[in-house]
C-alpha cells in the first residue's frame, strides 16, 4: 500500500482546480459559434474562472485548424470563428495547484477526427493503475489514432503538473516508445493526444502571445520593470497573455524582457504539412486501483 494521502491539500486542490476547469470548458464550449470573437471567449473563460474561486494557470489557448497549441489572442484580436476545428486548452491553478484539459470544437464536418483523440484519451485512462509505464500508455494512445486512420502528433506529449509548473516529469508520449517510466500512486498528469490527417509532426510558427518568466533580473526601462513586478507577484514561473499585462505598451515591455532572457516565448504550434489537429486531454491522479480524472 502508498503511503500517499490522496485527502491531503495538495489533492484537494488539485480536484477544486478540475471542478472549476469542468465547469468552465462545458460553458465555454457552449459559446462557441460561427462569428464568436476569440478574445471575448477567452476573456470569457479566465474571467470565469476567476469568479469560480480559481486562477488561469495559462492563457485560454484557441488553437485554429493546423494549429495545436500555445495560439492565444493578442489584445486588440478581431478574429472570429469560422467553418473550423477548433482547440480550446484550458488551465486552472488553486494555490499553485494545476488541472489542465482540453477539447476540440469542430465546426468543419471532420467528425472522426475529433473521435480519434478522444478515444486514445479514454483508451489511456483506462489503462492507467500504479506501475504502468508512460510507454505503454503512449502504445495505446499511438495505436487508438491509427485505427481511426489517422496520425498521432508524436513530438506533443502528456505531461506531470506541479506547483507553480504546467509541465514536469514524466512526459507522457503519444507513440510507442522504447522506455518510459511508471506512474506511482499520487502522481498527478495531464494525458493529451493529438491526432492529424498530416504526417504526425508539429514545428514553431512565428506567432507569440504567451510568455513565462525565465529568470529574474534587473531591467533598467520602468515600463518593463512594472512588467516584470506583475509577472513575478502574479503569475510566478506560469505562463501569461500580452493581454494580461497592466502596462502601456506590453508589447515592448516584452521585448525588453526576452532581450535579457527573463522571459521566454512560446511560438504557436502548427501541423508541419498545414493539416488539422484534434485534441482532448485530462487531468488524472492515480490512484490505488487506477486513476481519478480531476477534469470530467
Amino acid at each position: 500500500m502508498s503511503d500517499v494521502d490522496l485527502d491531503g491539500e495538495q489533492y484537494e486542490k488539485h480536484r477544486k482546480a478540475g471542478e472549476i476547469l469542468a465547469t468552465v470548458r462545458e460553458e465555454t464550449v457552449d459559446r462557441i459559434e460561427v462569428g464568436a470573437s476569440h478574445l471575448d471567449i477567452a476573456e470569457y473563460a479566465e474571467d470565469r474562472i476567476r469568479e469560480l474561486g480559481g486562477e488561469p494557470a495559462f492563457p485560454l489557448n484557441i488553437s485554429i485548424d493546423e494549429e495545436a497549441a500555445h495560439a492565444t489572442p493578442g489584445p486588440d484580436d478581431d478574429a472570429t470563428f469560422g467553418e473550423e476545428m477548433i482547440n480550446f486548452d484550458i488551465g486552472v491553478q488553486v494555490d499553485g495547484w494545476l488541472a489542465d484539459s482540453a477539447i476540440t470544437v469542430d465546426l468543419s464536418g471532420n467528425d472522426e477526427l475529433v473521435a480519434a483523440s478522444a478515444a486514445a484519451l479514454d483508451a489511456a485512462i483506462d489503462t492507467i493503475e500504479p506501475g504502468v509505464d508512460t510507454g505503454l500508455l503512449g502504445n495505446v494512445i499511438g495505436r487508438t489514432i491509427d485505427g481511426y486512420g489517422y496520425n498521432p502528433v508524436v513530438n506533443l506529449t502528456g505531461h506531470g503538473l506541479g506547483r507553480w509548473e504546467q509541465h514536469t516529469r514524466p512526459n507522457i508520449p503519444n507513440r510507442r516508445v522504447s522506455q518510459g517510466v511508471e506512474l506511482g500512486v499520487g502522481d498527478v498528469v495531464a494525458i493529451e493526444p493529438f491526432a492529424t490527417d498530416g504526417g504526425g509532426k508539429v514545428k514553431e510558427g512565428s506567432e507569440e502571445e504567451i510568455f513565462a518568466l525565465e529568470g529574474e533580473s534587473s531591467v533598467r526601462n520602468r515600463t518593463a520593470r512594472q512588467a516584470l513586478d506583475q509577472i513575478t507577484g502574479e503569475f510566478r514561473t506560469l505562463p501569461f497573455a500580452t493581454r494580461w499585462l497592466a502596462v502601456d505598451r506590453p508589447e515592448m515591455a516584452l521585448r525588453r524582457l526576452k532581450q535579457r532572457d527573463i522571459i521566454h516565448g512560446y511560438p504557436v504550434l502548427k501541423e508541419a504539412n498545414g493539416c488539422l489537429v484534434s485534441q482532448k486531454e485530462h487531468t488524472i491522479i492515480v490512484t490505488e486501483d487506477g486513476c481519478e480524472v480531476t477534469t470530467r
